[in-house]
């Protein structure tokens, strides 16, 4: 399946989180009274797939249309529910309110009682508001399904028996392939993600390790988090598990010169070796060259020789790793769940915030990524796991940078009525306008940027 799977998970995420966020859009604005005028999935330039209104107690439905039909006109008081073709986001219009869908001059001359313009402050502030509110509580709604329905599976850090994997930068400042963690600062860590969060976030200062019968002290220093972050390698430690062959290509050198499924991969050119990042690493570096691989077949060494296309690719699928290592599972009942996932959602959280700092930096700047670099935390097959892991993360980003003081998103109309409790004085609806202008351009430019850079990596690196 791989990338089509892949966009396939990305939509339905988003398509997911987009309607929620809107939702509670739509349920204060309801609580208060205020008429929704239309509340869309998907955005509908020039035509919507589908477009429905209530009226009279009845649903009225149109397809495939230009425009509403001009007999719903005469019902402003139901929403027009409608789903667009461009899966960009989704929107809901508000009556009375000044945002994607109106400009102010659009608006009438006096405020009614049903628009959001003639609502207290205080109402307005939760209309906004709802749709980060409910995108944060879809989060622990689904950490709490996933802990009650899964569980919590992870790898602890003193069960990697072969050791760790790290990237150059890494190595850098000391660490060496094969090291094993013991501690960071005072704090013993739990898995891979809670060293390498601990450590590129929270500020650690030294990292114990065993490198063979010695224990050794690394220094972290202060920049470090800003090259890991500018040299794009992703993460800066994984675990090392050896090379045992799943599944091979065909047509590629790898089948082509004998190698096959459950080979376990043991030296490179006559080298034991036991990572497989180390043979990866080995087929990169040597492009239409040849590598000597000696393997166990039923018992027995053969020595196989491939060569790596002009890519450096071979055409292999490693053995899920995490088979060879004892992983631990914690459960919880219902009632469990509720304050795990409620504490998880709010570490996440905390996590990302901290993460965020990096986007300042040169470095953070220079890995900015869009729909591409999203669409990759979604696995090649279907896992309904990831995928709700992966929704419910995205929902906490899609909260946290929603609440971001800038016009056009909601955290700069929050701006405006938190100004305006304060100093008693209403922004103008021409002003908030023009500023959503500004606020939107400076976001289209980020949105192109950082597709950019997805298409420029995609295509240069």
């Amino acid at each position: 399946m791989g990338i089509p799977t892949q966009v396939l998970g990305l939509l339905a995420s988003l398509s997911i989180l987009v309607f929620v966020h809107e939702l509670g859009h739509f349920f204060f604005a309801r609580l208060f009274k205020t008429r929704v005028e239309k509340f869309y999935l998907f955005f509908n330039p020039g035509f919507s797939i589908i477009r429905m209104k209530k009226i009279n107690g009845k649903r009225e439905f149109s397809f495939f249309s230009k425009s509403s039909p001009e007999s719903w006109a005469e019902y402003p008081e139901t929403t027009e529910w409608g789903l667009g073709w461009l899966p960009l986001g989704g929107y809901c219009s508000i009556s009375g309110m000044v945002d994607e869908t109106k400009t102010a001059d659009s608006l009438g001359e006096e405020p009614q009682p049903w628009e959001y313009r003639s609502k207290p402050a205080w109402q307005r502030f939760f209309i906004i508001v709802g749709g980060v509110l409910f995108n944060f509580v879809s989060a622990i709604i689904l950490y709490v399904t996933i802990f009650f329905t899964w569980g919590d599976t992870y790898l602890p850090i003193e069960n990697a028996k072969y050791g760790f994997q790290f990237s150059e930068t890494a190595q850098k400042i000391g660490f060496r392939n094969g090291d094993k963690i013991l501690m960071i600062d005072t704090i013993k860590p739990v898995d891979l993600q809670d060293f390498s969060i601990k450590v590129l976030v929270d500020n650690i200062k030294e990292v114990t390790v065993q490198r063979d019968t010695q224990i050794v002290k690394i220094v972290v220093p202060d920049e470090f988090a800003r090259k890991v972050v500018g040299d794009g390698k992703g993460a800066f430690a994984n675990y090392q598990f050896p090379f045992v062959v799943a599944e091979l290509v065909d047509k590629m050198p790898a089948q082509a010169a004998g190698l096959a499924v459950n080979d376990s991969v043991i030296a490179i050119n006559g080298v034991p070796t036991i990572s497989y990042f180390d043979y990866q690493d080995a087929f990169t570096k040597n492009p239409e060259k040849p590598v000597q691989l000696t393997v166990i077949r039923d018992g027995a060494e053969k020595i196989i020789t491939i060569t790596p296309n002009k890519e450096g690719k071979v055409g292999v699928y490693p053995t899920n790793p995490i088979q060879f290592f004892e992983t631990k599972t914690n459960y919880y009942n219902f009632f469990q769940s509720i304050p795990k996932g409620l504490s998880f959602g709010v570490e996440q959280l905390g996590m990302y915030i901290k993460q965020f700092k990096l986007v300042f930096t040169k470095e953070g700047a220079s890995q900015i990524g869009g729909f591409g670099s999203i669409g990759k935390m979604f696995p090649k097959e279907w896992d309904w796991t990831r995928f709700w892991e992966n929704t419910a993360f995205l929902a906490i980003i899609l909260a946290f940078m929603n609440i971001l003081p800038i016009p056009a998103l909601d955290g700069g109309y929050i701006l405006f009525i938190l100004i305006e409790m304060i100093t008693r004085r209403k922004p103008s609806d021409k002003f908030i306008g023009y500023a959503n202008y500004v606020g939107f351009a400076l976001l289209m430019l980020l949105l192109l940027y950082a597709n950019g850079m997805d298409i420029i990596r995609g295509f240069f690196k």
